[in-house]
């Protein structure tokens, strides 16, 4: 890992290491949002455009634009220096053992990190569906591919997830229970599920041991009410001690900052309700 994510966070909260130029699926120029970040004073901003991958998809920037887009942070870099720093990152689709964060393409390309997510899962008849954007797609596609079947959609989500952590290759795990938003959108109660709190379980077990970073990732709370991860898990993450950021995933240079001050808010207020530990006399 190239960048101290541990220190950067306890030190400032003026960064964010999640965002989306039009390279990918985002609505500004790399330019756009550097301007953004030096006009907000922030000390660290990291892009991280969605990975190529060996499927159709709209929302992921193709191999032939890796180039260019590392060359336009390098030119911000130049324009910026000493007042911020700027990060070449990307968020990596985890496809299954053929493609992912541990690929040697992305080893060999010389980000300065890597979010880790996981988008895709194989419908039952192993084609890779998209089961992340609205959810007007999203049940479109849970009768296409799924046969309407929520439970399979979600174990399929979080048993991906499991296996890309083990597979490693990336810093920082993206929107961990991201499926969360579609799928309580699908049966309401989804959450409240024994065995949905057995895959966070599972999930924060496995990263506790990986010692990956955890983000908070921001993008839906203004919209949908709604943190990744969930806010109740949030202080069981902290009183666990994984590293986390704060990320706003923005789309566009008006939201880099978007609910993230909240969420400090949040994680000041969890801070302060924890006990004090006593020194021994």
């Amino acid at each position: 890992m190239s960048i101290d994510f541990r220190s950067i966070h306890s030190q400032t909260r003026l960064y964010n290491f999640h965002s989306h130029t039009q390279y990918c699926d985002g609505r500004a120029s790399v330019a756009d949002f550097a301007a953004e970040a030096a006009a907000c004073g922030f000390l660290h901003y990291g892009f991280s455009p969605h990975s190529p991958v060996p499927v159709a998809s709209g929302c992921n920037m193709s191999m032939a634009d890796v180039d260019a887009y590392m060359a336009d942070v390098d030119d911000a870099r130049h324009r910026y220096d000493g007042q911020l720093q700027f990060h070449t990152g990307m968020e990596i689709d985890y496809l299954g053992p053929m493609w992912g964060p541990a690929n040697s393409y992305f080893r060999d390309l010389g980000l300065d990190y890597a979010i880790g997510s996981v988008h895709f899962i194989p419908a039952k008849d192993g084609t890779l569906v998209d089961i992340d954007g609205s959810f007007e797609r999203f049940s479109a596609n849970m009768s296409k591919y799924f046969d309407n079947d929520i439970r399979y959609v979600v174990d399929s989500y979080f048993s991906r997830s499991l296996d890309m952590i083990a597979a490693g290759g990336f810093d920082v795990i993206g929107h961990f229970d991201k499926v969360a938003h579609n799928a309580s959108c699908w049966q309401a109660d989804i959450e409240e599920q024994h065995w949905y709190a057995d895959w966070i379980d599972r999930m924060l077990d496995a990263i506790i041991s990986s010692g990956i970073i955890v983000e908070i990732n921001t993008k839906s709370y203004a919209r949908f009410n709604r943190l990744f991860p969930a806010l109740r898990h949030l202080p069981r993450i902290v009183e666990a001690g994984i590293p986390l950021i704060v990320n706003s995933d923005a789309h566009e240079p008006k939201l880099i900052n978007a609910s993230r001050e909240y969420v400090f808010g949040l994680l000041d207020g969890i801070a302060a309700a924890r006990p004090h530990q006593q020194n021994p006399s």
